[in-house]
């Protein structure tokens, strides 16, 4: 069972997306879990039974791009992508008994059990050489995040959420046009009453904690990222200032000084 991850001191205020120097600071400080794997790539043997993993929640509505947002963290800062909605589809596509009671539940605008989410997304995890991980679209509900937590045995580090309009989230599931079962009018209705009832709560929740960092989802996909940047970028610094001190003869001294 992982060890609990320290908690990451917010860079960005909840209610202001711009980043204070003394918020950064603390940041760089509590980065060490996130660029250790990177910084010693002799240790990722270790990296998944022995190290406390990197966690960042990933919510926001069906549409409110997060999907995107995730593909452009992982190419800039390599964190590892587990979408709760891919690992259930993959399930579905699978035909197993649990695939099938999915199906039925998402085709009704339905959450899914918590046990078997958390089960699938733990098992992507343990199997995985990484210790850094986006998982989107994951906890949607009071229950999911306690599931978690009492399965997995660790917090979240960053919970981002990705803010939307209702109009602009029915827009873009309507003009995607993947040919997903959910990606109908009817369905996309129920989800959004769905999520905005039972996601909230836990969006208050990480907020409390100060671990929410709220993203206005609305403009270019460029635009968006802009926003996500200061979050990760002090970690991806701490990561290159610690590979050049390496190099010299003072060391890890001069990370002290």
């Amino acid at each position: 069972m992982w060890r609990r991850v320290a908690s990451l001191s917010p860079m960005i205020s909840s209610s202001s997306r711009s980043l204070s120097l003394n918020q950064a600071a603390s940041g760089l400080k509590v980065g060490e879990s996130f660029a250790t794997e990177i910084i010693n790539p002799d240790e990722r043997v270790l990296a998944s039974k022995e190290k406390a993993p990197f966690i960042t929640f990933v919510l926001g509505g069906p549409g409110s791009g997060k999907g995107t947002q995730c593909e452009k963290i992982v190419e800039t800062f390599g964190l590892t992508h587990l979408s709760a909605g891919d690992l259930l589809r993959r399930e579905i596509s699978l035909n197993t008994k649990n695939g099938a009671m999915i199906l039925n539940l998402i085709k009704d605008g339905k959450i899914v059990p918590s046990e078997v989410t958390v089960k699938l997304i733990q098992k992507e995890l343990e199997s995985s050489d990484s210790c850094k991980f986006l998982i989107d679209g994951f906890p949607r509900t009071e229950e999911n995040r306690v599931a978690f937590e009492r399965i997995i045995g660790a917090d979240p580090n960053v919970v981002l959420f990705f803010d939307c309009p209702e109009e602009e989230m029915v827009k873009r599931v309507l003009n995607r046009n993947q040919g997903r079962v959910d990606d109908n009018i009817t369905t996309m209705k129920k989800r959004l009453k769905i999520f905005e009832a039972l996601n909230r709560p836990v969006i208050e929740y990480y907020k409390n904690k100060g671990k929410l960092y709220t993203i206005n989802a609305v403009g270019t996909v460029d635009d968006i990222f802009q926003q996500v940047l200061p979050i990760f970028t002090p970690f991806e610094q701490l990561k290159q200032s610690r590979h050049v001190n390496s190099k010299s003869p003072l060391g890890s001294n001069l990370v002290e000084n």
